[in-house]
């Protein structure tokens, strides 16, 4: 597939952008510098780390109040798109697509397996050159995709472009980081070709890419891992939630033909499966998340098809750890079932849960992301990481920080 044509448009308006950036810094830094160097207090040893003392690369605050100054066409072509509202949003619908993600909020964490989304070689190539998938960065990266979609599901101001609502913010928070990831490692591609093939694996980041990534978010809550845990969304319940990922693929300029109604979206899904799920060996690694290495293998083969686990190499996870994945699907699904047949269960578990997960997932300082990010350019594209770095496997239960 030939992505360069569908991208050109987006590689005008996000190079036009990224230089408005460097310019905008340039200009403040000059007219600041000396008032910063005359006030500065004694600088004092610093036990941080280079990376907790390293700059934020905000790629959105920029953006906001000279998108309409004189010279700026292509920021503000970017902006009315990234603001605009489509005509065919139902807000009704998104909100009920909303407490979908809530009402099977349990089942929907475990169903959106690592390992389907590490088995498009092509895309993995790609996530591997920011900053690989050392334990400590793929659980930070985690927990950052997790932070998008607990925004975009909080509350139906949270996505409503003029409440200025955090989960809208944070979408083009994630599409402007895409263009500066793609223009980095494209600009490292030109100078030394060995780093990374785009006629191998594609534009970096490319439509196709982000098609099958807003797959993974939303239709992989509906087929097929759902239905292999036991769990059948209701027919309403799977156009809602659809509709919800069709703004959000809407934000985030990803193509968004193959969501206006879940038959088509099934059908993407199904090719993006036959095309594009083909591991590579950058995608092996051990999983950030402290289960035993028995038990996460035996919920990826259980949740996988046979051909992917074997692609991976998981190994045989015998009867017992069967028996876990068997009895932790029957657990969800007697809460599922039973929450989703009385209404007012349901509202009050889905109301929990928006406070519980950001609690654990965002706010918790010690085992969660300590604070709401905003999605710098945090690990930036070098020759130096081209692939995984994988961490030492550790047979310990720890502390989940969860009473």
């Amino acid at each position: 597939m030939n992505t360069q044509p569908l991208l050109r448009r987006r590689f005008q308006a996000h190079e036009i952008y990224i230089r408005y950036i460097g310019q905008s810094r340039t200009e403040s830094s000059r007219q600041n510098i000396a008032t910063a160097k005359k006030h500065a207090p004694t600088q004092q040893p610093s036990d941080r780390s280079p990376e907790e003392t390293a700059p934020k690369r905000n790629l959105y605050a920029p953006t906001r109040g000279h998108q309409y100054e004189e010279g700026n066409e292509k920021l503000k072509e970017l902006w009315d798109e990234a603001t605009e509202v489509p005509e065919w949003v139902d807000w009704e619908q998104i909100d009920r697509g909303q407490q979908v993600f809530y009402s099977y909020a349990g089942i929907a964490l475990t169903a959106q397996s690592i390992l389907g989304g590490m088995g498009a070689g092509r895309i993995t190539e790609v996530l591997a050159r920011p900053s690989g998938f050392s334990t400590k960065v793929a659980k930070h990266r985690l927990y950052k995709t997790n932070q998008h979609i607990l925004q975009v599901t909080k509350s139906l101001e949270s996505i409503i472009i003029k409440h200025d609502g955090a989960g809208h913010r944070s979408s083009i928070h994630v599409r402007l980081l895409h263009a500066a990831v793609r223009r980095r490692i494209m600009k490292l591609a030109a100078e030394k070709p060995s780093y990374y093939s785009a006629s191998e694996y594609g534009v970096p980041i490319n439509d196709l890419d982000s098609i099958g990534t807003i797959a993974t978010f939303s239709l992989t809550l509906v087929w097929p891992p759902m239905p292999g845990q036991g769990i059948f969304l209701r027919a309403q319940e799977t156009a809602d939630y659809i509709a919800l990922w069709h703004l959000i693929a809407h934000y985030l300029d990803t193509p968004t033909d193959n969501l206006t109604t879940p038959q088509k979206a099934h059908e993407m899904m199904e090719s993006i499966f036959v095309s594009e799920i083909r591991p590579t060996e950058t995608g092996k690694g051990q999983p950030p998340a402290y289960a035993s290495r028995d038990f996460l293998n035996a919920s990826a083969i259980w949740l996988n098809a046979k051909e992917l686990s074997d692609a991976f190499g998981l190994v045989n996870w015998g009867w017992f750890y069967f028996a876990l994945v068997a009895w932790r699907c029957i657990f969800f699904c007697g809460l599922g079932y039973t929450y989703r047949s009385f209404e007012y269960l349901d509202k009050m578990k889905i109301a929990k849960l928006r406070k519980l997960l950001y609690a654990v997932i965002v706010e918790n300082k010690e085992h969660g992301l300590g604070s709401e990010i905003n999605f710098e350019f945090k690990y930036i594209p070098n020759y130096d990481l081209t692939a995984t770095e994988p961490g030492e496997y550790e047979g310990v239960i720890r502390d989940s920080g969860v009473k």
